[in-house]
C-alpha cells in the first residue's frame, strides 16, 4: 500500500526525475515520467501533491539541502565565510570558507551545491506551473498553488542570484520539459531581478495572509513570505524606497516580536510565532529534522533537560567576534562559553582552549532521538523587517525618528539602552552593522548577505589575515560541468578562469 507519505516522495522523485533532464544538462538525462501525465494532475488533491514536492528542495534532508544545518545549507556555508562561524572539524574546506580561498576544485565541491540543487528545482517549479494551469479544478485553489510554486521559484532564483549572480533559468515550461532544448546564455542582472520580483508579485496577488493560514498549512509561502522576499531582494539591489514601502505593509499584519530572544528558536513556538514570517517545518521522525545542535554542541555537554543528545561538536562563533556583544545582551543566552558537562563539574570554553563560543541557537526537542530535533529552522523573522526598514531610512534621509525608533524596539527586547540620537548617517549604518550580527548570528545566510551590500565581505576576510580573498568571490563559481556541456555558452563567473 502506498501511503500519503511514500505518494508525496513518488511524485517528487517523478516530477525532478523530468526537471533534471533539462536543467543544461547537470545530471544525466533521464526520460520525462508518464505517469504525471496519464494518471496524475487530475484532482485538488493531486494539486496539492505536486505543490508539496516543489517544496521538497526546502527540507533539511540528511544536512545537504538548502536549509539544512550541514555542510550543503546555506546557514554554515555562509557563516563560515563570515565573522561569525568557524568549525573545529579537520575537513580542510571549513578554513578555505573563512578566508574565502574559493575555486572550481573546492573541496566536495562544495561551491556548487546549491546551483546543483536549485536550477533543477526552478526548472521543476516552471514545468509544475504548466501542468497545474491545465487543470479542472477549483480556479481560486489553482490560483493559490501556482502562486505558491512561483513564490518558490522566485525563492530558488533569490539564492541562485545571491551567490552566483544571474544564471540561466529555465521559465519555459515547453523547453524545460524538453531534454534536448538548447542551452541559454546567462541574462543580464537586471533581468534576473526583474524575473525574481515578477514571480513574488504575481505570487502576492494571490496568496493567503498568513493570519489567514490553517495550522495545518504552516511553513507554506503567503503573502508576508512574499512581501519579506521582496524586501531580501530589494535589499540586495539597495533600493531603499521599495524596502520601506513593503516593511510598512508588514507592518499593518500583526506581526511582533517574541518578548524573550531565545523563545523564538524553541519547540514551543513551532507554529505559534508572530515573528517568524517565514521557517522551514521540521520532525524527528523524518528526514526534514534539524540538526544544528548535534553539529554545534560539544561532546562533554550536559543538558539541564537531562535529554540525551548527539553532539559532534563542530560548529563555533570567534571569540573576536563574542567579544564585540554588549555584556548584558541577553541574545547572548544561546552562545555558550561555559556549561555544566557530563561528569556534573562546571567547564569554561575560553580557559580550554577552545576556539570559539557554541552557537546553541535552537533549543532542545524534548522528544529529540538522536541528532535529531523537531525545532522549526527560522528563515525570515519580523526583526529583520524593522533593522532593514532602518537601514533603508537611514540611506535615504539619515537617522531619522522612525529610524532610530524601529533600532530601539529590537534593542529593547534584547535588554539594550536606545543609541543615542546625535548619530551622523555614517555612524548609524556602522552601528547597524553590528547590530544586524547580534540579532541574526547563524541565521538565513544573512551575515554575509549583508557584509555583501555593505562592501566589507572582502575586507572582512582580508582583516583577519586572508591572502585569497578577492572582490570577484562575492560571488561563487558556476560548475565547470555546466560550462562544458553547453560548449561555454554559460560562462564561468569573473575570478575563477
Amino acid at each position: 500500500m502506498i501511503t500519503r507519505r511514500k505518494y508525496i516522495r513518488l511524485v517528487a522523485a517523478l516530477m525532478v526525475a523530468g526537471a533534471l533532464s533539462s536543467c543544461e544538462k547537470a545530471l544525466e538525462e533521464v526520460t520525462s515520467d508518464k505517469f504525471s501525465e496519464t494518471s496524475f494532475y487530475k484532482t485538488k488533491e493531486d494539486a496539492k501533491l505536486a505543490v508539496t514536492a516543489v517544496y521538497s528542495t526546502l527540507n533539511p534532508d540528511d544536512g545537504y539541502s538548502i536549509w539544512g544545518c550541514g555542510l550543503g545549507g546555506i546557514v554554515p556555508q555562509s557563516s563560515a565565510t563570515t565573522d561569525e562561524l568557524i568549525c573545529s572539524w579537520g575537513w580542510p574546506g571549513w578554513p578555505m570558507f573563512n578566508n574565502l580561498n574559493l575555486s572550481e576544485t573546492f573541496p566536495g565541491d562544495a561551491l556548487f551545491v546549491f546551483y546543483n540543487n536549485l536550477m533543477p528545482a526552478v526548472t521543476n517549479a516552471t514545468i509544475v506551473m504548466d501542468r497545474l494551469s491545465g487543470m479542472t479544478i477549483d480556479d481560486k485553489v489553482k490560483q493559490t498553488y501556482i502562486g505558491e510554486v512561483k513564490a518558490l521559484r522566485a525563492h530558488y532564483s533569490w539564492i541562485l542570484y545571491s551567490y552566483y549572480g544571474p544564471v540561466p533559468l529555465r521559465l519555459d515550461a515547453v523547453a524545460a520539459a524538453d531534454p534536448n532544448s538548447p542551452p541559454i546564455a546567462r541574462p543580464t542582472k537586471a533581468e534576473m531581478v526583474a524575473q525574481i520580483e515578477k514571480d513574488y508579485m504575481e505570487a502576492l496577488a494571490v496568496l493567503p495572509l498568513a493570519s489567514a493560514l490553517p495550522s495545518s498549512e504552516y511553513g507554506r509561502f503567503t503573502k508576508d513570505a512574499c512581501m519579506m522576499g521582496l524586501i531580501k531582494l530589494y535589499m540586495e539591489e539597495k533600493r531603499w524606497d521599495d524596502v520601506i514601502k513593503y516593511g510598512r505593509e508588514l507592518q499593518k499584519l500583526g506581526h511582533s516580536l517574541k518578548a524573550n530572544y531565545a523563545d523564538i528558536f524553541t519547540i514551543e513556538n513551532n507554529g505559534d510565532n508572530k515573528e517568524v514570517i517565514f521557517a522551514i517545518p521540521t520532525r524527528i521522525d523524518a528526514k526534514s529534522a534539524n540538526l544544528w545542535l548535534a553539529h554545534a554542541l560539544p561532546g562533554n555537554y550536559a543538558d539541564p533537560s537531562g535529554v540525551a543528545l548527539t553532539q559532534w561538536g563542530g560548529y563555533k562563533m570567534p571569540w573576536k567576534t563574542y567579544d564585540k556583544f554588549e555584556s548584558n545582551d541577553k541574545r547572548k543566552q544561546r552562545l555558550l562559553t561555559k556549561w555544566t558537562t557530563t561528569d556534573g563539574t562546571t567547564y569554561d570554553a575560553r580557559a580550554n582552549g577552545v576556539i570559539g563560543a557554541i552557537p546553541m541557537k535552537y533549543g532542545v526537542d524534548p522528544s529529540a532521538t538522536g541528532e535529531k530535533h523537531g525545532v522549526n529552522i527560522v528563515v525570515w523573522r519580523y526583526s529583520d523587517v524593522l533593522l532593514s526598514m532602518a537601514e533603508a531610512i537611514n540611506e535615504l534621509s539619515g537617522p531619522t525618528q522612525e529610524a532610530y525608533d524601529l533600532v530601539k524596539t529590537v534593542r529593547e527586547r534584547a535588554g539594550l539602552a536606545a543609541w543615542s540620537q546625535n548619530l551622523t548617517k555614517d555612524q548609524f549604518r556602522k552601528k547597524l552593522m553590528d547590530e544586524r550580527l547580534y540579532e541574526f548570528w547563524c541565521e538565513g545566510g544573512i551575515r554575509r548577505e549583508d557584509l555583501i551590500r555593505w562592501g566589507t565581505y572582502i575586507e572582512r576576510a582580508k582583516a583577519d589575515g586572508s591572502q585569497f580573498a578577492k572582490p570577484e568571490f562575492v560571488l561563487w563559481p558556476i560548475p565547470r560541468k555546466a560550462i562544458n556541456e553547453t560548449n561555454g555558452v554559460i560562462k564561468q563567473n569573473p575570478g575563477y578562469n
